[in-house]
């Protein structure tokens, strides 16, 4: 579990996630992890049943900027030119030229992203890690600050095509939504009684705003105790008989910049052993593969999750 948000040093910040939490009810911990993949420059992959508020954390978070929004609902024929873009031939002045797909803004919502076929899914790949897309050999550079959140259903869900390791690696953080407890889910009833398909919350900050704080995080201290620490884990991972797969150095490099946005997150210009140790399950499980066989993807993943929680309570934590 996450510590909840204590506010820091940055007013702006503080303001940011007040301003969510009057919309995602009840689940401040999800919120932070959302702001924090953000400030890392990451990509977010929410996974979770239908009806749980994936979408709207999406839908908030990418409001609460004065930033572009695309959101792009995949589909089984969805092409990956619908994402891209395409070039055309324009015959007003006799040259082909570049039209711009959805994917070229500071948020992306792909709701759904396992519900469209793997040649369109791997069409983001490039997109996630290079921050460019290649069309007909050009490359064209996406827009800064930029964000991919990403929903996904269940494995087992009818209609569902699942992520590549490779594409799953790409994505900073997995986190879940949850049911919402009940005093929370009463205060989402009544907000929507009259009919009110979706609270809206007001642009906060810019995206130089963004830029800035995330150059701000590539600033904060982290000691030598801290890079074994974190390495141990990583480690940990590597050696274990249950993991087919262990922690890639992009794995480690995501967990170290995370445990960086935490700490501006809370105020600070230093990392401790708390911003590793809570945010080690939401950015390493999902890129581990496990052993087991013959057993269904969701479960398969939650025995990973139960394995990795395991190694980090046993890894010992640096005074």
């Amino acid at each position: 579990m996450t510590r909840p948000f204590t506010g820091g040093e940055i007013p702006e910040l503080a303001q940011l996630m007040a301003s969510m939490e009057t919309v995602i009810k009840g689940k401040g911990s999800v919120v932070r992890l959302a702001v924090v993949t953000l400030l890392a420059e990451g990509h977010l992959l929410i996974e979770d049943v239908p009806g749980v508020g994936k979408t709207t954390l999406a839908h908030t978070l990418a409001q609460s900027f004065h930033c572009s929004f695309h959101r792009l609902q995949f589909t089984s024929d969805l092409l990956p030119s619908d994402i891209l873009g395409v070039t055309i031939f324009n015959q007003k002045i006799q040259e082909f030229e570049f039209r711009h797909g959805p994917i070229f803004a500071n948020f992306i919502l792909a709701d759904e992203l396992n519900r469209t076929t793997p040649k369109t899914q791997s069409a983001l790949l490039e997109v996630m890690n290079e921050g460019q897309v290649t069309v007909d050999n050009v490359t064209y550079p996406l827009c800064k600050p930029f964000m991919v959140i990403a929903t996904q259903n269940p494995m087992e869900h009818q209609g569902t095509y699942p992520l590549p390791e490779s594409q799953l690696d790409r994505f900073l953080m997995r986190i879940r939504m949850g049911y919402p407890d009940q005093a929370s889910e009463k205060e989402i009833l009544k907000s929507r009684a009259d009919g009110g398909l979706r609270c809206a919350v007001a642009p906060v900050l810019t995206g130089e705003d963004v830029l800035r704080l995330q150059r701000k995080c590539r600033q904060v201290h982290v000691e030598e105790s801290l890079y074994d620490y974190l390495l141990a884990l990583i480690r940990a991972t590597r050696e274990s008989p249950f993991f087919a797969v262990g922690i890639s150095p992009r794995g480690s490099l995501s967990l170290l910049r995370s445990a960086q946005a935490a700490a501006v997150l809370d105020g600070r210009d230093y990392c401790v052993p708390d911003d590793i140790k809570s945010l080690a399950q939401p950015v390493l499980a999902h890129r581990l593969v496990s052993r087991t066989r013959h057993i269904s993807q969701t479960k398969a993943a939650e025995e990973a999750e139960n394995i990795l929680q395991d190694m980090i309570d046993q890894v010992p934590v640096p005074l």
